[in-house]
């Protein structure tokens, strides 16, 4: 998940903005999708990972023992999937919240900084308006849930294409809901709200649009770090159910349970390591170019 794009100017055409952040959206995609998958298949790993041969095996699964190119290349399963919901997420992400945003300064404003002051109160908003679009994202659930499997459990499939799996399981898709949901609330909140702080009081500024690169470099890491900080354990228990086999689900509280008894407090923060060693490059990059793209379609489109 990433900020919002900032320091847009309001002449640019909606048709741009959902170009520009949908190209960000792609080619976020390309470049931090097999690191993606690592982060995953080691949350769903269940087992201790004490040498580098059960790492490999880990990571690459069935091509552990193949050429490098080939093992290269098993980090990109699911990757129809990941690309539908990557690109839907991002536009949704870049163009809900600044509406949420501007609905709850329209109407709660002034109860914003009543209770937590003007400039503190600003950026809860901002926070609020982000846990909002992050609850709302359940909708894209699931593609989420296709691109895990793909990439935890390819067993799930069992040769079936997409149009069978949709009319074999319904609802069945969105298994694992409420967790997302329960993960996206806090998890967004820190992620809008670190950035507004960071911006708020770090760099002084009134106006969040006209922080500079480097600002907004900054901000995004504190924002995006925070987030996955919090969301890590709610984001460990979401993954393991959502690769689990489709006649074989668990309930959430299930695998709660289980990986607190089995594998200790450790096991909430399984693939942590990963996520925050790629969020730093991938926000910076997703940020930098919506913000070329954008305003680049605009040109274009004019002419």
């Amino acid at each position: 998940m990433s900020p919002p794009v900032a320091g847009l100017k309001e002449k640019e055409s909606n048709l741009a903005r959902l170009l520009g952040s949908g190209s960000a959206g792609i080619a976020e995609l390309a470049i931090f999708h097999p690191v993606d998958t690592i982060a995953k298949r080691l949350m769903s790993n269940e087992g201790k990972v004490n040498n580098l041969s059960k790492l490999n095996t880990v990571i690459f699964k069935d091509k552990a023992s193949a050429p490098v190119v080939r093992k290269f290349f098993s980090l990109f399963p699911g990757l129809g999937y990941a690309a539908g919901y990557k690109v839907l997420q991002r536009v949704y992400k870049y163009g809900g919240q600044p509406v949420a945003r501007d609905y709850l300064t329209t109407h709660y404003s002034k109860d914003f900084e009543r209770a937590f002051g003007k400039k503190t109160g600003k950026a809860v908003l901002h926070s609020t308006a982000g846990s909002l679009i992050g609850i709302g994202e359940i909708v894209l659930l699931p593609l989420d849930v296709l691109k895990i499997k793909r990439q935890t459990n390819p067993e799930a499939f069992r040769g079936r294409g997409i149009l069978k799996i949709i009319k074999d399981e319904g609802f069945g898709l969105y298994r694992g809901w409420g967790w997302t949901a329960a993960r996206n609330a806090p998890g967004s909140f820190a992620l809008f709200g670190g950035s507004a702080f960071a911006k708020e009081f770090l760099f002084k500024l009134q106006d969040y649009n006209k922080a500079t690169w480097g600002q907004n470099f900054v901000a995004s890491i504190a924002g995006a770090s925070a987030s996955l900080v919090v969301s890590a354990p709610l984001d460990v228990i979401k993954t393991r159910i959502q690769n689990r086999n489709f006649d074989n689900p668990e309930s959430g509280f299930r695998i709660l349970a289980n990986m607190a008894k089995n594998e200790g407090p450790s096991a909430f923060f399984k693939g942590l390591v990963p996520k925050l060693l790629m969020t730093g490059p991938k926000l910076v990059f997703s940020f930098w170019l919506a913000q070329t793209l954008i305003p680049a379609f605009d040109v274009a489109f004019k002419k």
